[in-house]
């Protein structure tokens, strides 16, 4: 239960008293579980707004929600990494560009498309909407798993990143991801199409980190989160 707690209070802003202490290694396990939280928050908010609102305009406030409820942590990856993964420039210097402040006009573009396309997604999401609201985001920050196990840490050992780098994740590391999966199942193909691309998107994005600069940073994580998360609305609205 500290897990899941030190997990809740380091990817989101949702109160739960007295901080928990900070274990990267009994908490990432239940980064699946906390986007499930995450998703079922925002299933019962855009249930309540449908009600008042057309539905281009409750997927604007359901991403809105989603970006308060993480305290845009996610986003700042994104804009982070943009800016250095497309200066093109050497290894060295794009991690230098990302653990600089302030957002260049790549960061800024990125952001822009990527709550564009998860807008996008979700204000076309008819059929078993509400379930796919609860496991895109368990999806999305399970994603942040497989760049912890395949990909080597960017940065030296003083990176607020590190921790979550210090061991090997086992297989029952993933062990969160049951659940988003055993529920996709009640998509029927749907849920098929829905486990397939993620894993092509997953591979797809390690592959192009792996490619690009060889490594992966905290800040690259919540742009996998948040990439992850937009394509599976998008592509779950076709």
């Amino acid at each position: 239960m500290k897990g899941l707690i030190a997990a809740v209070e380091f990817l989101t802003i949702l109160p739960l008293g007295k901080p928990a202490t900070f274990d990267p290694k009994r908490m990432i396990p239940f980064f699946p579980i906390v986007g499930m939280i995450l998703g079922t928050l925002l299933s019962i908010f855009d249930r309540a707004l449908s009600s008042m609102w057309p539905e281009p305009v409750v997927a604007v406030l359901d991403v809105v929600f989603l970006v308060v409820l993480t305290g845009a942590l996610h986003v700042d990856g994104l804009g982070d990494t943009a800016d250095g993964l497309f200066s093109h420039r050497s290894r060295e210097k794009t991690l230098a560009i990302m653990r600089d402040s302030r957002i260049g006009v790549m960061g800024l573009v990125a952001i822009i498309c990527g709550l564009s396309i998860k807008w996008g997604g979700i204000s076309h999401l008819h059929n078993d909407r509400s379930l796919l609201l609860v496991i895109i985001p368990a999806y999305a920050r399970g994603g942040m798993l497989f760049g912890m196990r395949f990909l080597e840490y960017g940065r030296s050992e003083n990176g607020m990143g590190h921790p979550f780098f210090s061991h090997t994740l086992m297989p029952l590391s993933f062990s969160g991801l049951i659940i988003p999966v055993l529920l996709s199942f009640f998509l029927g193909w749907k849920g098929i199409w829905l486990n397939t691309t993620y894993l092509m998107i997953t591979v797809a994005i390690l592959w192009y980190y792996k490619r690009r600069i060889n490594c992966i940073t905290g800040d690259m994580l919540g742009a996998m989160t948040e990439v992850t998360e937009a394509m599976l609305f998008l592509l779950a609205a076709m």
